[in-house]
Formats: C-alpha cells, structure tokens, sequence
C-alpha cells in the first residue's frame, strides 16, 4: 500500500478515535471554565475566588475588556463560540474543535517526522499519535492543551521548514502569533527555537524575514498586550496569569485556584506516577526501551547522537523544564506526547531496516498499535473501561468520567425545549440581564411559549458540571435555578407563598442520589415519586421530584 494510502488510514483511524461518541463524558474539569464563557464571549463563570474585571466595572464595561480574558488569552474562547453557534449549546460543539485539531497534530507530526527522519519514520509517529491514549484523551476534550499542541507542531514544522526556505519565517510569525493567543504556554517555543539558532544558524539571526515574523507574531498577538496595558493602567495589575508571574499578587485575586502545584520536589515525585496513569503501559515500556537504546547511542557516539536528534533533545529539555515549573497535570503531560512517538517512530524505523524477518516486525507493530487501540477506546469511548488498572484500564478516564450530568442536562434540555422562562430573577450583573434579554427575545421570534418554572438543586453538585448544565441555562437564558437553601431563604424572608404570589406554576427540585436530605427538603417533596436520572450504566444519579402549584 502507498503511503499517501496509508497516511489516510491513520487519519480516517485519527478521526473516528476522536469524533465518535465525542459527547460522552460529563463536563468536569477545566472545559467547563471555556465552554460556559465562550457561549457568550462572556468573562465570567461564578468564580468566587477569581472575580473578573466585568464585574469590577459592570454596568460600564469598557470596549477593550472585551479583547482578552482575565486569565486566559482568547483564541479558544472565540473558536469554540464560532463552534456552539453552529452546533448549539452541547457537549459535542464544546469539543469539537479539539477533536478536528488533534486529527490536523496527527497530520503535520507526520510531516515533521518526515521532514528531519525518514518518511516512513513520520508514518510511524502518526500512526501511534493517532491511537495512543494521552492523545486521543486530550483531543476529546474542550481544554486548550489540543490547541497548544496543534499550534506547537505547526510551529516547530515552519521553523524547520524555514531553515530551507527563509520564507517560512512569515508564516511561523504568525503560527507563533495564534499559538500565543490560544494560551502563554506556547511562549516556550520562542526559547526553543532561539536556542536551536544560536547552535545551528546564528545567521538568521540579522536575517529580516526572522524579524518580519516576530512583527507579525506580536501584532496577532496586540489584543492580549493592548488588554494588559489597559488593565495594568485600570486597577494597577495585568491579567491572572501575568500577574502571577510577576509576582503582584492583587487583593482581588488573593486565591490563585489552579496555582496549588506543590514544591518542586512534590512535582517531580508526581511525574512519573501521573505519566503512568495518562499512558499504557505497553506505550510507556515501549518509550523506556527506546530510551534507553537513545542512551546507549549517546554513550557511543555522543557528537553523532547530539548532532542528529538535536531539535528533539532541545524541545524535550524545554518542555520539561516547563512542566517543573506550571506541574505535570495530565492534560499537560499531552504535551510530551507528540515528540515521545516521534522519538519512538525513529527506533520502530530503525528496526524495520535491520531487521531480517520484516513480516514479524510488521505483526509486532500490527499487535502494539491494535492495543494501543483498544486501550483508548476502553478509557475514552466507552462508557465505563473494563478490566483492572493500569493493565486494561486508566485514571485519566475520571477527567471526563459519565456521572450522569449528562444525563440530568438531557432532561431539561427536553423539559425546556420549545418554551422559554415566564419569570426570571434579577440578575446579579447588568451583563447577565442583557444576555438574558437577547436569549429571551431569540425565543420569543421561534415561538416558544412561556413557562412558569424553577429548579431548586439540593447537595454538593460539582461545580464544574452544575455550571455546564443548570447554571448556563440560569445565566445565558433567564431560568430561575436556585440551591434549596436560597430557594428557603426567600420564603422566610417574603412568605411561605412567595412563588406563588410571584407567578410560578412548576418546581423541579434536583437531589443528588448520594445525598441523604434534611427533613425540610423531605416535606417539600413527600407528595412526589421522583424521576429517576440515570447514568450509562443504569445507575440512579439524580432525583427530579417536579411539583406543580397544587402540590403546595
């Protein structure tokens, strides 16, 4: 078979580990903290300890605190918007994305691997980034690691491209430009690529195309530096990120959630137990072999060794020295996947050359890349992976776990379809209620009628996944979504038949099923069999007990 056949085999392989099922999982970790703002290019997520210049200036929000994000620089945000407005609201358009940019890492690892290996070296690379766990796991998710590693190997492509034909360094300007404005990890390729000149061509240094590309890089990159320079010039501080690196440590940002990283020791000590749990087993002994033929080689032929893996070693050691310092979490572990197979493909290819029997190399591969399959379907595609752990199965599948979320949002996804809030509460910010207002007025021009409903929610709901699928509908469009104790609280204050008196007709109250409640929450639902919400694996999660106006 050619290998244009066989690189669309691993593309095609690529995209169905990415993009089937791609809904599944509930939203519980960082994605929401996107997906929830990017519905609305919206800075703000009911983050208590993180509040958001929106809220310092609501009701006058100045045109440039649209520009960027309080902690985050706003490519992911914008594309993922672009995303949910074509494919509405959903897990699927959270995500989508990733998935489309983790089958383009595939592709462009390929030409990499090609370009400073063989070109069968690259079809290896693709073909175990195509089906490996670490890989398939953070194109499947709507975090922006599938964005940094996209824009790392376009980059890291065009810089080796350029050392050809100078041109290229115009478009790795503005690869480098995107890339930083997906997320400021992305700034270590700067160091990366620096230091690959200053051994290898420090003539590019006075060459003006290099210049014209670091022009371009920062004139993409301008909204983040004109939103610090407004910010810093507003409240004396820049962005979440940048003051946390400067070491400003502002009032309103006196908890740094996502900075409880440890010390260096604790980070180091966490390195290779998380690598562990976010690969196969069979990957990771893979890798440990190949490192150690590396090893050897270099203890040969150090000069030789350096010389022709000299990119590979300088992006490993930079990366590693970036995980040191921002933690080895799993989703940055992804990171070091793309040059972890690349660095495999070289030795697989090596074998494939000197190995007499190619029919047995081809079998060995064929069973390594079969579990390897397998392995990432059981803990990213199915609902529940089987067998024991770590053999058969993962932690990594608890980032994007089926609780029942899911679930609980598919039901009033149906309870709401078609109907739009009769009443709504005041909104806390001017720029909710103008929000609401718009989502109103879409469902006023569709026709939806209106409908006289709460939901009250009772125990410890994670926040992450509560935010997703009750609190956006709370938020973006007007429904009434309160906790028990809030709900109490209003009734003490205005009267047992406040509700009534306001208007409303229906009343879900939500229970977690883990939950044991009070014998108050029990008097408001003892009339009514609840509605089980059920998990894939037919477990109870959620109780909906819905009340009408009579049942008071």
């Amino acid at each position: 078979m050619k290998i244009k056949h066989w690189l669309i085999l691993i593309l095609a392989l690529a995209a169905v580990l990415r993009l089937y099922g791609l809904s599944r999982g509930d939203t519980v970790n960082d994605e929401v903290f996107y997906g929830f703002r990017a519905v609305g290019l919206m800075d703000f997520d009911e983050a208590a300890d993180q509040t958001t210049p929106w809220e310092w200036t609501d009701p006058e929000i100045p045109g440039w605190m649209r520009m960027s994000f309080h902690d985050h620089p706003p490519l992911v945000f914008w594309i993922q918007h672009l995303s949910i407005l074509v494919f509405g609201e959903n897990n699927f358009a959270l995500r989508f994305p990733s998935a489309i940019l983790g089958v383009l890492s595939v592709y462009i690892l390929y030409l990499i691997g090609e370009r400073i290996f063989s070109e069968r070296a690259g079809l290896l690379g693709a073909f175990l980034m195509a089906v490996t766990l670490n890989s398939v796991y953070i194109s499947r998710t709507g975090m922006q690691e599938p964005y940094v590693i996209f824009f790392i190997l376009l980059s890291s492509y065009l810089f080796l491209k350029s050392l050809e034909k100078e041109n290229y360094l115009i478009w790795l300007g503005a690869a480098l430009g995107f890339g930083f404005l997906a997320k400021y990890n992305t700034f270590i390729l700067g160091p990366i690529f620096l230091t690959y000149l200053a051994f290898f061509r420090r003539d590019y240094f006075l060459n003006k195309k290099l210049w014209q590309g670091a022009f371009l890089s920062v004139a993409i990159f301008s909204p983040v530096i004109i939103y610090n320079i407004k910010l810093y010039q507003a409240v004396g501080h820049f962005d979440f990120q940048f003051s946390y690196i400067f070491g400003q440590n502002p009032e309103v940002w006196g908890v740094a959630p996502g900075k409880e990283i440890g010390t260096m020791a604790e980070r180091a000590r966490s390195f290779i137990p998380r690598l562990i749990s976010s690969n196969s087993w069979l990957y990771l002994t893979a890798f440990s072999l190949v490192f150690l033929a590396g090893l050897g080689t270099f203890i040969k032929k150090p000069e030789k060794f350096l010389k022709e893996n000299a990119f590979l070693l300088i992006v490993f050691a930079y990366l590693l020295l970036l995980l040191a310092v921002i933690g080895p979490s799993y989703r940055f572990l992804t990171m070091l996947t793309p040059f972890m197979v690349l660095t495999m493909a070289i030795l697989f290819d090596y074998l494939y050359r000197i190995w007499p029997q190619k029919r047995l190399w081809a079998v060995l591969f064929a069973v390594f890349i079969a579990f390897e399959i397998f392995y990432a379907f059981n803990n990213q595609i199915a609902y529940y992976p089987v067998g024991p752990s770590p053999w058969l199965s993962s932690k990594v599948r608890y980032e994007n776990y089926n609780w029942g979320h899911n679930a609980l949002g598919d039901f009033f996804e149906k309870e709401f379809k078609g109907r739009m809030p009769a009443i709504r509460f005041e909104a806390q910010y001017d720029f909710i209620e103008k929000a609401q207002d718009r989502s109103l007025e879409r469902a006023q021009k569709l026709g939806f009628g209106p409908y006289p409903a709460m939901v009250v929610t009772y125990g410890n709901f994670d926040r992450g996944a509560k935010l997703w699928v009750l609190d956006r509908l709370h938020i973006y469009h007007g429904w009434p979504i309160i906790s028990f104790d809030t709900y109490l609280s209003y009734m003490k204050e205005n009267g047992a038949d406040y509700y009534k008196r306001v208007g409303f007709k229906y009343y879900y109250f939500v229970l977690s099923s883990n939950i044991a409640p009070t014998s108050e929450f029990l008097a408001r639902i003892q009339k009514n069999q609840p509605m089980g919400i059920l998990n894939p694996r037919g477990d109870e999660a959620f109780r909906v007990y819905k009340l009408s106006s009579a049942d008071y």
